[in-house]
């Protein structure tokens, strides 16, 4: 590490031209080859999936996305000529456009049922020919332009439905924004020097910005969502510029104890840089270790958000370190450059606030272990009430075209109209044919279904849509698709060779909600055995990594009980602005969990490796552990309050989706760094003593040697001043 930051620094011009050129190659490739996102979710094994096979075989004209045109008139009826002459006209222009299959008209013998009883509402289907995930985003908001193109004084026209949705969603920009605003606040604040603030942006946004663009390109090999970007900026921006600032924290102190600006780069990417490797690395493999869920939507955000990181550690260990040496000295404020001159600077840790507060922890370990835990716990609480699911139009934002279309075709057809349920069964004989006609009526007379069309016959296969009584996000609608696949289906069946499966839209959320929770406990399992085996390796220890896995269960609890209290029981949800109460998103606590224990792992890395660095020079746990607090824990705070303020700014991203992932890591990051590393971990140190450090010999000879900070290779290595990353190599013989 020390020689690739010598180089860095040395040929600093040349990094930064090769970093520039990178840039402008990926920017060029991704405007030649574009993107190309898809949402499209596959299930094996599960009934909506089976649904949907059968329907592309037996009826391709339904196998597309399935978007609807709604309009309403103020006044007399949606029947009137003058409407019925726009509207038709409109819908002409829908049918010859690009990707568009069939659009069924009201005004036809086919649609005759789509226009609502006091004839003010009326919708036409649009059935695109391929899924949603897979349309280009320019055919679909061309069907939008000429739909509202329909528009006039007395006539409401409104779009609905999953293709329509992912074209027009909003772009995260001005959260972003936001949330780099905030950040250079916080970073102006704890360096004092403007051009020291200016590093860590420009470092995470070269890095988003290339990560953003690869993961852009890779999207055309591998399936990625298109939500895959938000989650990358999310993700990028929050990781990238902390990285940055552990080692520019690093650089300064260094600076300051009297080191020339080469040097204190080279010790600082030597120390700190190593630990920023480790920490990112530990993100990548929670990030990767997604894809033992074997779902393609999943794998694809954890490999878009795992680039992203990529590019965060890369910028970190070589353009740093060649803005570095730009700036020599003036990293540090005019003030603190007349100070270096005058004498220099105390040794960090021995006094002030942070050094008060090391000593207030030790003093009083178990109350304040005791009341951090309750407090918890406390927040925990709500999660044991979690349901999974996915929220539908009703949550956009009240001024899009999709909410307003979800409201009208509410207020005209009920609200199950929204998320029709689709049986699709295999009629191989008359037999079936017959049998599966006779389902049709018993679903009539079933307790949550508002009306059911009358069966369609295919190649082989038969088709009848259901609508239920209620919304499709409602927990009423998945207990209705439960008892229809346990129970009406079996009976109907029963005596025939017929297989009838349930799909839809509203299907394939709960199928996915179910796969999700299956296999949630598998995950959780995965990634905390291997950030436990990576604490092992480095500290040396079981007792650390255990109490860091507790950590992370806990703070993974807490940050998920805020968002079942927000968005299932809908506390303050309106001050959010951010739609109706209603399920979690069912791929959140993945995602969650995976970037959480990514977070967790970076400050217990920062925390627990310098309070090691003291313990293996000492022997004192009481001392290791107050200094380490003492000389971290205002680093850790700027770089939680960052995060923090990152990922709260995409709340006001207006969409839901987007802002449980904002909420629900904001309180993550604000539990585990001022709760958890700043009270229960070196409280739980303190009373834990010389038993952190326990390890049985027969394993500490069996276990390969993972190094953070180097050992020193000269006197001069000896670390001055400063948040240290700590060594993990075996500790001396200790006093």
């Amino acid at each position: 590490m020390a020689a690739l930051a010598r180089w860095c620094f040395q040929r600093r011009k040349w990094v930064l031209v090769g970093w520039l050129a990178l840039l402008v190659i990926l920017g060029g490739a991704g405007r030649i080859a574009g993107s190309a996102y898809s949402d499209s979710l596959t299930l094996p094994g599960t009934g909506s999936t089976a649904a949907l096979s059968l329907l592309r075989q037996a009826f391709p004209g339904h196998a597309g996305d399935q978007d609807t045109i709604v309009w309403r008139v103020s006044q007399g009826s949606v029947r009137d000529p003058a409407v019925r002459t726009r509207i038709t006209a409109m819908l002409d222009r829908v049918a010859a456009a690009p990707a568009v299959a069939s659009v069924t008209s009201p005004y036809s013998a086919r649609g005759a049922a789509q226009v609502s009883r006091d004839d003010h509402i009326a919708y036409a289907t649009v059935v695109f020919d391929a899924a949603g995930g897979s349309l280009a985003t320019a055919d679909v908001t061309r069907v939008v332009h000429l739909a509202e193109a329909a528009r006039s004084p007395g006539v409401q026209v409104e779009l609905g439905g999953q293709a329509v949705e992912n074209a027009l969603r909003p772009s995260v920009g001005i959260s972003a924004g936001v949330g780099v605003v905030g950040a250079a606040v916080v970073l102006f604040l704890a360096f004092g020097s403007l051009l020291a603030m200016l590093l860590p942006l420009a470092v995470a946004l070269a890095a988003l910005i290339s990560g953003l663009m690869t993961a852009g390109l890779l999207s055309h090999v591998v399936s990625i969502p298109s939500i895959g970007p938000t989650l990358g900026i999310l993700i990028g921006l929050g990781v990238g510029i902390d990285y940055a600032l552990f080692v520019v924290t690093r650089h300064r102190g260094n600076l300051k104890a009297g080191m020339s600006p080469r040097e204190a780069a080279v010790r600082a990417l030597n120390t700190s840089g190593r630990a920023v490797l480790f920490a990112g690395t530990t993100v990548c493999i929670a990030l990767f270790g997604m894809l033992v869920l074997r779902i393609g939507f999943i794998s694809g955000l954890g490999i878009a958000a795992a680039i992203t990181v990529l590019f965060t550690m890369a910028a970190a260990v070589t353009l740093l370190p060649a803005l570095l040496g730009f700036l020599g000295l003036r990293v540090l404020s005019r003030r603190e450059r007349r100070r270096l001159a005058a004498g220099g600077f105390a040794p960090e840790g021995n006094s002030g606030r942070w050094a008060r507060w090391a000593g207030f922890v030790q003093r009083h370990p178990l109350p304040l272990a005791a009341g951090a835990a309750v407090v918890m716990l406390a927040l925990a609480i709500p999660v044991l009430s979690l349901r999974l699911g996915s929220s539908d139009a009703a949550n956009d934002p009240a001024s899009s075209t999709t909410h307003q279309a979800y409201e009208l075709l509410a207020e005209g057809f009920g609200p199950g109209f929204n998320g029709p349920l689709q049986l699709v069964g295999t009629t191989g004989s008359r037999a079936d044919m017959t049998a599966f006609t006779q389902l049709a009526g018993m679903l009539k007379a079933e307790p949550g279904i508002a009306a059911v069309s009358a069966p369609v016959a295919g190649q082989g296969a038969a088709l009848i849509s259901v609508i239920p009584t209620t919304s499709p996000e409602a927990a009423a609608t998945s207990t209705l698709i439960s008892e229809l696949r346990d129970g009406v289906i079996p009976a109907a069946e029963g005596g025939t060779t017929m297989h009838v499966y349930v799909g839809g839209v509203t299907a394939v959320n709960g199928d996915f909600a179910a796969v999700i929770a299956h296999k949630l406990l598998i995950f959780i399992a995965v990634i905390l055995g291997l950030g436990f085996l990576l604490l092992v390796l480095a500290f040396r220890s079981l007792l650390v990594p255990a109490v860091a896995a507790v950590m992370n269960l806990l703070a993974a609890a807490a940050s998920f009980g805020v968002l079942v209290a927000v968005f299932q029981f809908g506390w303050g949800l309106h001050l959010l602005n951010l739609g109706q109460a209603g399920p979690v998103e069912s791929f959140l606590p993945v995602l969650m969990l995976a970037v959480l224990f990514g977070l967790s792992m970076d400050y217990e890395v920062f925390l627990v490796s310098r309070i090691r660095e003291e313990w293996a020079l000492t022997g004192d746990n009481r001392q290791a552990v107050r200094t380490g607090q003492a000389t971290t824990g205002r680093v850790i705070i700027a770089a939680a309050t960052i995060m923090i303020l990152v990922f709260s700014a995409f709340i006001l991203s207006g969409q839901q989706i987007t802002g449980e992932f904002g909420l629900g890591l904001a309180a993550a990051v604000l539990l585990d760094a001022f709760l958890l590393r700043t009270v229960l971990v070196p409280a739980l140190m303190h009373l834990s003593g010389r038993a952190n450090w326990w390890l049985p010999g027969w394993l500490d000879r069996i276990l390969p040697h993972l190094s953070i900070e180097p050992a020193p290779e000269a006197p001069e290595s000896i670390e001055p001043i400063g948040v240290t990353s700590g060594s993990l190599a075996p500790a001396p013989a200790r006093r």
